[in-house]
């Protein structure tokens, strides 16, 4: 796929993605709406001009608009225009507190909601994954100073188990946020269980940049080497104008022994536009080719190509784990993913504020859309699984106490509820301003990490 493709394909999911979840945040606004009495004007998927509506039964205009990157409810209320005397009684601002809440609240609910969901069917449908075994540790490293060894399995994290590399990740960073100790129980080659100790205080602002948790600790997870077998050949690339075939295995490259795909790659890369001589075995014949290695540039980078991709992996079944449960004991297991998920971003982002997690965490819409374009390569079971978590993100932005946002509405109402009255216009005003400059700042954070991946 190339670069263009790729970026529309990103770009494809992720709007789709993005409408899913604002829809399902909207219409619980709408149907929390609906069941306290309070009118609803628009319905509309999507920003700026409408270009598709249609009048419901129940006096909702039902909308799609041009900007498919958000959407809203619109409820009848006297500060957006004036109200007729026999629709007073169904404006939002002539509402009791407690139902200005409920409908504030239900957006963020339902996006939990559709977390709980998407948990539980992947749950009695079965996740697959991959037991936590450790593969090499780098010497000198958080991991190699509490005796960490390459082949140790890890089974539980303070305590709690872990069934596959995903857990443990959730672990590492739950127990980073705390106090940097992370306390695992590990079964060795040699089959005997002991306890390893990770010091990693003072460290959760370096370990949470990008890509930095797991080299940070100094150790990663077993896979098993790719051989240098060719799996695509491209029609396009110099290997197939070479002569180079499918089930080849490359024994040498540019007088180089290749020891698996891994040092393959590594030859290619900085070899641009360089004329070489590529040995492979095809079945029992040794054959030597010229092959001339091409360009691809990708933001803004360069590097050498041929138009090859290994052959497909394989992990012995040992390996492997699934996470299933029945359609009721699920239940409880998708309640439980969606509460723990729900905490841990509420504590990312107040550490966040302290300081004590990296800006650089941050990912805008280029981020998501390129983690959204590759969870669906992968499959329903990791795009389901990037849905909850996105969903829970949305809930969770949507709870914060800024004005623009449903939790700073709810300030608003639980502040009226302790005064007695509502909080006066100005004060409104210059609270939203802040809430905008606020957005705006985390907005331009978000863009400029992603600007600053892409670079």
């Amino acid at each position: 796929m190339s670069g263009v493709q790729t970026f529309f394909y990103s770009a494809l999911t992720y709007i789709i993605a993005i409408s899913l979840l604002v829809a399902v945040h909207e219409y619980g606004h709408f149907w929390a709406a609906r069941r306290v009495g309070i009118k609803v004007l628009r319905f509309s998927i999507g920003f700026g001009r409408v270009f598709w509506r249609r009048m419901g039964r129940d006096g909702t205009e039902y909308a799609l608009s041009a900007i498919p990157l958000g959407g809203y409810v619109r409820l009848l209320d006297e500060r957006d225009g004036n109200v007729s005397a026999d629709d007073l009684k169904f404006a939002f601002n002539r509402q009791p507190v407690w139902k200005r809440i409920f409908v504030l609240f239900a957006g963020p609910a339902f996006n939990f909601l559709f977390a709980i969901v998407a948990y539980w069917a992947l749950l009695v449908a079965g996740v697959p994954g991959y037991k936590a075994v450790v593969g090499d540790v780098k010497a000198g490293s958080i991991s190699a100073a509490a005796d960490l060894r390459a082949g140790d399995e890890i089974l539980s994290i303070a305590g709690a188990s872990t069934p596959s590399r995903e857990v443990v990740l959730g672990a590492l960073i739950q127990d980073l946020l705390d106090d940097g100790v992370v306390e695992m129980q590990v079964r060795g080659s040699d089959s005997r269980e002991r306890a390893v100790k990770l010091q990693a205080q003072n460290r959760s602002r370096e370990l949470t940049e990008p890509n930095a948790l797991m080299s940070g600790l100094g150790f990663d997870f077993w896979y098993p080497r790719e051989p240098a077998i060719l799996g695509t050949v491209t029609a396009t690339g110099t290997a197939t104008q070479a002569g180079l075939r499918s089930g080849d295995k490359v024994l040498r490259f540019d007088e180089h022994t290749v020891a698996d795909f891994t040092a393959l790659r590594t030859l290619i890369e900085p070899r641009m536009n360089k004329s070489v001589i590529v040995q492979v075995q095809r079945g029992d014949t040794i054959l030597s080719l010229p092959l001339k290695v091409g360009v691809e540039t990708t933001n803004g980078k360069s590097r050498g190509v041929i138009g090859v991709l290994p052959a497909p992996l394989t992990i012995p079944d040992s390996m492997r784990t699934i996470e299933r449960a029945g359609p009721i004991d699920a239940i409880g297991g998708a309640v439980q993913k969606t509460w723990t998920t729900t905490l841990l971003s509420f504590r990312l982002i107040g550490r966040l504020v302290t300081g004590d997690v990296s800006f650089k965490s941050i990912s805008g819409p280029v981020g998501i859309a390129t983690v959204t374009g590759i969870a669906f390569r992968q499959g329903v079971i990791v795009f389901v699984s990037l849905l909850a978590l996105i969903s829970i993100s949305v809930g969770v932005l949507n709870l914060l106490p800024v004005p623009m946002l449903d939790g700073g509405q709810i300030v608003f109402q639980l502040v009226e509820l302790v005064k007695g009255g509502p909080v006066s216009e100005r004060a409104q005003i210059v609270f939203q301003q802040v809430g905008i400059m606020l957005l705006i700042l985390l907005t331009g954070l978000a863009l400029y990490n992603d600007i600053a991946q892409l670079s």
